[in-house]
């Protein structure tokens, strides 16, 4: 078993001088919850400042940001852009009175063209870094399109390219600039019952999309812009009735990122669930045996779990034909689970846009609407089984006061705790809420969702990440998993899941501590922050790595922690 480490001292040293470096550094106030001020009005057209334009200016990295930078620096032909943007919608270049960045995504830069009569819309080009470009951007269009004419709020698309080759040099899409709030915005404001109005709002269109049938599992396209797609990375498209809409490739990141865009795997669609739930597997796999070799695990904070070793690809091909293996028998029996079907890949604040409604009292639970969803790039049809479950932004499974799903409330000595108590404990009391109401609302609305939501092998955590990546751990909970009566076509010696399972607690070790560093610091995905709070977050970063190394007796561990250090910049070539 390529997992099968034992507990070493190095691990538990070092995790206590984490947490010591944690206390020392708890004294310095760290916002809890960092939101993204993008800059307005940016450039016009012909105002010369393109740089803005073509540059990522919302945010910094603590780690590798001239490759974060290089991600994301994209040029464009400015002029022709509004041009063409314009020319959607029926006007000229003359029409144009300004372009300016709104916002600035993980994939994608967003800008707002302003007309001279006021008229606004959206252009949105993607980043070098997003992929597969062509297949996103033309999934992304379909599925805007198509829940639109089913009557979902879901913006209006003027026109699309899916390759740079027109006259802006880029893909972009020019859409509805839709009127509203970002929830995010107000998010932390709303009352519990403006809480639970939005949340049901949210699970109710959630409903209406995931009753929408589909006869394979993939991502939705016209079926003229297949015409036009690299032939090799495609099977063969199942269309909708008679409709100009198909099933084709799955879009989705995992299956494209880094070199894996240049494999010819099958990437669907899939007719059956067996074989969408083997997808992933079959596509590492072919990544491994084209571009593997042996490597430290490119998460950091993670190697001293496995005791700085290089961890051999062929360890991780035979993980992959296990899965396979078990993969089958884990498909739920209730055809309404393996049913196919769409949901929003990211349902959170950030994506949805309210209104205040025109009640004229201003107040009460139903004052804010939804009125659009977001960002539907990188949608995938796939069985129900494999979309179920409270979104990753909603969910607060951390805390065990959410797993009873009670109403929660605040505490009636709330006015008695000083404010950074009150802070804390409504931070706690607004995640408890969100989660329950999502929860409940589900159970009412939405049923066979909730039905594969409680289903024990109908996550796509508990069937991928456990089966997938520590399979022996899969064996220990197989009659759950895969149902009493079914035998697991893998056996493993009771020493080797012994050993699995003291190496997947150390992994949650290391994961815990990474959690309490993120905390510390105050960064997010990727390391990113605000520009207001980079310098901070750099020297915070520094002292709380002083302050273990200086911790760690040993030379030999310290060296170690040294020279792996996670927040340090490192060379990321061999791992994408």
């Amino acid at each position: 078993m390529q997992y099968a480490l034992s507990r070493s001292t190095p691990v538990i040293r070092t995790t206590l001088s984490l947490r010591r470096s944690a206390q020392l550094c708890s004294s310095i106030s760290i916002p809890a919850r960092i939101s993204r001020q993008l800059p307005r009005r940016i450039s016009s057209c012909t105002s010369g400042r393109e740089h803005d334009l073509f540059n990522y200016t919302s945010g910094r990295w603590l780690v590798n940001e001239y490759v974060r930078l290089a991600e994301r620096m994209r040029k464009f032909n400015v002029d022709e852009l509004c041009r063409l943007a314009a020319q959607s919608v029926g006007r000229t270049l003359q029409d144009v009175d300004i372009i300016v960045k709104l916002d600035e995504g993980g994939f994608n830069r967003i800008f707002l063209i302003t007309m001279q009569d006021g008229f606004k819309m959206i252009a949105r080009i993607p980043y070098p870094v997003m992929a597969p470009k062509f297949y996103a951007v033309a999934s992304e269009v379909a599925t805007m399109r198509f829940l639109r004419a089913k009557g979902l709020p879901v913006p209006e698309v003027y026109d699309y390219s899916p390759t740079p080759n027109n006259a802006a040099e880029t893909e972009y899409i020019f859409m509805e600039y839709v009127a509203g709030t970002k929830l995010t915005d107000i998010w932390m404001e709303l009352e519990a019952a403006e809480i639970a109005s939005v949340v049901r709002q949210m699970v109710e269109l959630e409903a209406r999309i995931m009753a929408i049938p589909f006869p394979a599992s993939g991502s939705l396209y016209y079926a003229d812009d297949l015409q036009k797609a690299p032939r090799k990375t495609m099977g063969i498209p199942i269309p909708l009735g008679e409709e100009r809409f198909c099933v084709g490739p799955d879009a989705r990141l995992p299956m494209w990122y880094g070199r894996r865009s240049h494999l010819d795997v099958d990437r669907g669609p899939y007719e059956n669930a067996e074989a969408a739930l083997a997808a992933v597997a079959y596509k590492e796999a072919a990544y491994l045996e084209r571009f593997g070799r042996p490597l430290l695990p490119f998460q950091r904070e993670r190697r001293e779990a496995y005791e700085y070793k290089e961890q051999s690809p062929l360890d991780h091909i035979k993980n992959l034909e296990l899965y396979r293996r078990m993969a089958p028998l884990l498909v739920p029996k209730k055809a309404s689970l393996r049913a196919f079907c769409m949901r929003h890949p990211d349902i959170q604040p950030s994506n949805i846009m309210v209104s205040t409604s025109s009640d004229s009292s201003g107040s009460g639970p139903s004052r804010f609407k939804i009125v659009s969803l977001l960002d539907w790039q990188h949608t995938a049809i796939l069985p129900l089984f494999l979309l179920a479950g409270i979104p990753g932004r909603l969910q607060n499974y951390d805390d065990p006061g959410s797993y009873i799903l009670a109403p929660p409330s605040l505490p009636e000595d709330m006015d008695k705790l000083d404010e950074s108590d009150r802070t804390a404990v409504y931070g706690r009391y607004h995640a408890r809420l969100v989660h329950y109401h999502y929860a409940k609302s589900t159970m009412e609305l939405n049923e066979p969702h909730h039905d594969a939501s409680w289903d024990p092998a109908s996550t796509s955590s508990a069937v991928s990440s456990t089966v997938l990546v520590l399979p022996g751990r899969a064996t220990e909970r197989w009659a759950v998993l895969a149902g009493v009566g079914v035998p697991c076509p893998v056996e493993f010696e009771t020493e080797d899941v012994s050993k699995t399972k003291a190496f997947s607690e150390r992994l949650q070790l290391s994961d815990e501590n990474y959690a309490g560093c993120q905390a510390i610091i105050g960064f997010e995905t990727e390391t990113w922050v605000p520009n207001e709070h980079y310098e901070r977050a750099k020297a915070l970063a520094e002292l709380l790595k002083l302050n273990l190394l200086q911790r760690i007796s040993a030379a030999d561990v310290r060296d170690k922690a040294q020279a792996h250090w996670f927040l340090d910049d490192m060379n990321e070539d061999d791992y994408m």
